[in-house]
């Protein structure tokens, strides 16, 4: 189906680049909207966000709510159309995620990096996910703050298709094939616990049009095609990435604070607790895009 994400489109492509990049912001102050409370926005405040989302597929929320609420984060999903949560392995048992440093006898989770206080690279969420089960919206909702460090880099995905695409279009056209990336299986004592997953890095959802991205920056957890295009378009992206670009915006989020999203790339720094200020962040994946930023036909 022709459009922007289209190689033999191009005139669908610069209309719709073209408006993409001159409506994107350029700091992390645009992203951020005041609200009073997140279970219960008001129509200003709803619309402050999906305005947003529908520039860089992603916004921040900033209010003064500070108690430890998975309804929270959950209630403001379902204003925006998020509802079907993932439960993906260490989930809570309400589908949402509480990461927060492991301790020793939460078994498991200290082998996860997001349950340590690591750096994580870039990564889209769900990147081993089933097409079925393709991770399309998250959010991230903080409770409290570590004592330094954990901001978030981010990177609106279709930012980075279109300095891919700018590039050279084969980078893109190679790694939209389905079988240029794969997810190696993950074992346990059983057995393997999940299969390898293999599938493109971008695609373009049925449903509403939009660009999907699926992407991790740790080398020990992706396998790429052989051949000297799937290392050239690779080495492009991640030569991407590694850029001091103004379209990366970093944000720490605080106590009260989250980020909704479209799955963008994302990354997270290093982080140092104290016994005051331990850091947890509830993190909601979905099925679903927001809803309302489905593709617009250009003019």
């Amino acid at each position: 189906m022709a459009g922007p994400f289209d190689l033999g489109d191009e005139t669908a492509y610069r209309a719709w680049r073209d408006a993409k990049l001159a409506a994107y912001p350029r700091s992390v102050d645009e992203l951020v909207v005041t609200v009073g409370d997140p279970r219960q926005l008001t129509a200003a405040e709803h619309a402050a966000i999906l305005d947003r989302c529908r520039r860089a597929n992603m916004a921040i929320y900033v209010s003064g709510h500070l108690e430890a609420d998975k309804a929270l984060p959950r209630r403001l999903g379902q204003q925006f159309g998020l509802a079907r949560l993932d439960r993906n392995l260490l989930a809570d048992e309400d589908a949402i995620s509480t990461l927060t440093v492991a301790e020793e006898q939460d078994g498991m989770r200290g082998e996860y990096i997001p349950y340590t206080n690591r750096p994580i690279r870039w990564h889209t969420d769900g990147y081993y996910n089933p097409p079925e089960n393709r991770i399309c919206g998250m959010i991230l909702h903080c409770v409290q703050a570590a004592e330094r460090g954990g901001e978030n880099r981010l990177l609106d995905h279709e930012v980075v298709y279109i300095l891919l695409r700018d590039r050279d279009p084969e980078y893109v056209r190679v790694l939209s094939e389905p079988d240029v990336m794969t997810i190696p299986a993950r074992m346990d004592e059983s057995g393997v616990a999940r299969p390898a997953q293999t599938g493109p890095v971008f695609s373009v959802l049925p449903d509403s049009g939009a660009l999907h991205m699926r992407y991790t920056a740790r080398t020990r957890s992706i396998q790429w095609r052989e051949g000297a295009a799937v290392r050239a378009a690779v080495a492009a992206l991640e030569s991407i990435l590694a850029e001091d670009s103004p379209f990366v915006l970093t944000a720490r989020l605080e106590p009260g604070m989250g980020l909704i999203c479209n799955n963008v790339l994302h990354d997270r720094s290093g982080f140092d607790d104290s016994p005051a200020r331990r850091r947890v962040i509830y993190r909601g994946r979905y099925l679903d895009r927001i809803r309302g930023t489905e593709m617009q036909p250009q003019a």
